[in-house]
Order: C-alpha cells, then sequence, then structure tokens
C-alpha cells in the first residue's frame, strides 16, 4: 500500500477533504514532496516554524540533548538543564513579575493549565473569554472557544463561562467580581487577524485590576516575533497576569508554557499537592529545542525584519479580488469575497507551489505567516504565485 492509503486508512481524520500532500523533506521556508515537488511554505505548520524547517541551530542543540538524555521523570521532580535554562530565558524577555514558567507539551494545555490556575489562586469561578476567540479543543480550551459551532457537539462543557465582544468597550463591564480570569488572544488569530482598537487591551487590563480578575494573555499564536515584537503585548502597554506561549516557541518540535508569577503559580502546590502535572510536559529536547529557537530569534536579529517584510506583502498583494489586509507583523490576513473564491485560490497556489490556508472563523480571508527568516526575494516569488493563482482560479 502507499503512504496516501496508509494514511487515509490508519491515522485518524479530522475532516473529510484532507490537503493529502506528501512530504519527504522541510528545510527552511520550503517543503518537498516525494516526487520532487517544492512547495513554499506560507503558514509555518500553522505558527510553529518561525525560524523555519529544520534551522541548523535548532537540530544541533536536539542532537547535542539526545547525547546526554531524554525523558527521565514526570515534570518538575528532577532538576534538568534544558528547563532550567529556557525558564530563565524565557523570563529574561517579560516583565519582572513574570518570573515562574510551567511547561506543558502543547498550547491546548498551557490554556487547560492557566484556566485551573486562575481558579485555584482567587477562589472564583466564572472565566470570560472573547466571541471568535481560539483557545484550543480540549474540553476546557473548547469552553472559552468564542465559536458555538464548534462546541455545540461536544456540550456540556464547563459551567460558568461567559463571552464577550474583542474590541467592544462596553462588555468589559460583563467583567465583575465573579470573574476568575479573562483570557483573551493578544492577537485573535482564527478570527482573521484582529487587532486591539481604541485602547481596548489597556482598558480590559484596567477592569481587571479593578474587579480582582486575572489577565491571561493567550500568545499561543502570536508569541516567539510572529508580530515583530518578541511578546506581541509589548505592543500594546500593558501586562498580563499569566502568559501563554506555545507554537513558534519550540522550533517545530512540541511544547508550550503558561507563566506567572510566583506567589500565583505557587497555588498549586498545596490543597492539593501536584495541583497540575504532567509527564512528558518540559521534555529536555523539547526544551533544548526551544532555548535555541529564542536564542535563534535574537542573535540573528529575526524580528528587526518583521515589519519591512510585512510591508513588502502589503505592497506586492494588490488585485481587484483581494478586499482588504489585514497584519499585526507577520500575522497576516487576505480578504477575499467569499470562502468560495478563496479556496479555489488556495487550491490552485498550492497546485503552483506556495502553501497558504484560511481561518477557522474567517473563512473567506487567507492566512499568510511565513517563518520568519523568509527574504524579499522569496516574498517576491509568493507573492507573485498567489496572483496567478487569483487570476488561473477565477476565470470566467
Amino acid at each position: 500500500m502507499s503512504m496516501r492509503q496508509l494514511f487515509l486508512q490508519n491515522v485518524a481524520q479530522t475532516s473529510d477533504f484532507p490537503l493529502m500532500i506528501e512530504v519527504e523533506k522541510a528545510e527552511g521556508v520550503y517543503m518537498y514532496g516525494t516526487q520532487g515537488e517544492r512547495y513554499l511554505d506560507l503558514i509555518s505548520g500553522i505558527g510553529v516554524s518561525n525560524v523555519g524547517h529544520r534551522h541548523p541551530r535548532v537540530l544541533a542543540a536536539i542532537h547535542e540533548q539526545l547525547e546526554k538524555y531524554m525523558h527521565l521523570m514526570v515534570y518538575g521532580e528532577f532538576v534538568q538543564a534544558p528547563q532550567a535554562r529556557l525558564a530563565q530565558a524565557l523570563t529574561e524577555t517579560l516583565p519582572k513579575r513574570l518570573d515562574n514558567v510551567y511547561f506543558l507539551n502543547s498550547g491546548t494545555e498551557a490554556v487547560e493549565g492557566a484556566l485551573k490556575l486562575a481558579k485555584r489562586y482567587t477562589g472564583r469561578t466564572e472565566l470570560v473569554s472573547c466571541r471568535n476567540a481560539y483557545h484550543g479543543s480540549t474540553q476546557g480550551a473548547l469552553s472559552v472557544n468564542g465559536s458555538e459551532g464548534f462546541k455545540n457537539a461536544f456540550r456540556p462543557l464547563l459551567p460558568d463561562v461567559r463571552h464577550i465582544r474583542y474590541n467592544h468597550l462596553p462588555d468589559l463591564q460583563d467583567i465583575t467580581t465573579r470573574t476568575a480570569a479573562v483570557i483573551v488572544e493578544t492577537v485573535q488569530g482564527e478570527a482573521g487577524v484582529r487587532v486591539s482598537e481604541n485602547n481596548y487591551l489597556q482598558h480590559l487590563r484596567q477592569r481587571c485590576t479593578e474587579v480582582g480578575a486575572l489577565l491571561i494573555l493567550d500568545e499561543i499564536q502570536c508569541g516567539f516575533g510572529r508580530t515583530g515584537t518578541f511578546w506581541a503585548f509589548e505592543q500594546f502597554g500593558i501586562e498580563p497576569d499569566i502568559l501563554l506561549c506555545a507554537k513558534g516557541m519550540g522550533g517545530g518540535m512540541p511544547i508550550g508554557a503558561f507563566i506567572a508569577p510566583q506567589e500565583i503559580m505557587a497555588a498549586f502546590k498545596t490543597d492539593p499537592i501536584l495541583g497540575h502535572c504532567t509527564t512528558f510536559g518540559g521534555h529536555p529536547v523539547s526544551c533544548a529545542a526551544s532555548l535555541a529557537t529564542l536564542q535563534t530569534i535574537q542573535e540573528e536579529n529575526l524580528l528587526e525584519g518583521v515589519a519591512e517584510k510585512a510591508a513588502l506583502f502589503r505592497e506586492l498583494l494588490v488585485h481587484p479580488r483581494i478586499k482588504e489586509i489585514r497584519n499585526c507583523g507577520l500575522m497576516m490576513a487576505a480578504e477575499f469575497e467569499s470562502f468560495e473564491v478563496l479556496k479555489a485560490v488556495i487550491d490552485r497556489a498550492i497546485l503552483n507551489g506556495v502553501l497558504t490556508d484560511w481561518f477557522l472563523f474567517c473563512d473567506n480571508s487567507m492566512r499568510i505567516a511565513p517563518p520568519l527568516v523568509i527574504t524579499a526575494e522569496e516574498i517576491r516569488e509568493a507573492c507573485a504565485v498567489i496572483l496567478r493563482s487569483i487570476e488561473e482560479a477565477t476565470q470566467d
């Protein structure tokens, strides 16, 4: 049987129309098929490959750690240098009070841990999130997602969850002294790249402080340099009580984390002991890869080129079929008139060698989130293919 047949027969499917691209190798901004096909990756594995596929520094860190040890013990019991060094490096990028890191395997696990921590620390039960928010697919994370269409088939979910509108200031009054935490994406991703307006995030921070609710900022998709600063919240003059990260932090390896002040994180130590636990969280190989990723972003000055590269995309992607381009750094959305038009363009672009995607809650907008290492020449190549694909897909 071919790999495609084995995939369809034995690998669990999540839709009736998987892309079915069979990749043999990936490097930099390109993926290569088994028949010599080459695809320029404009979505970075959905925000994962911020430093590109198989970055040499990440590979070297993985190999070095493999020579020492892999899994040793459940999380939090042994002193493991990869965890300690990564935690130190992360906290050095953050405001002083965010000094304690809990490592996990993914973004949705970071959400789950943060929600538990907020309820345990505050003694409150209500959770507030935004409509059209995406925070993951496990049951707690799904409960604070903002799309009913993705949730209804799995109810009952967590009780005492309230949804407000992102960028709608009057809704902030729904945050009260009953609220344990507000969880919000600093930049909304699956809603189609929606950025704070009218000082919304500053007002949200103020309201949380007024009522004693914790502010959880979800930077699982927009963190680790994606927006042009290491953390997106740096652009809005606020600080969270709990910060979430994953995706781009691993350089392609699975890892996530929630970060909070030591005073808040200490709530997991007692009543009960082991208030949150994980077997594979903080895996030493993933932590080594993450530290190499962080150092690569800093030492190769990848943040400095983000704004200029985003501007080049905006300059080149001009076409009557493109209604609007929204972005925060290299987290971009190009809006088309409908999903049907966009899907035809995406399919044609894949045939022409460029991989793009749409957003779960904004299916008429094209996702553009390339590795931060993409060059101006590669941007020009990608945009030329997209424009040609629009013409080919929309011919009458």
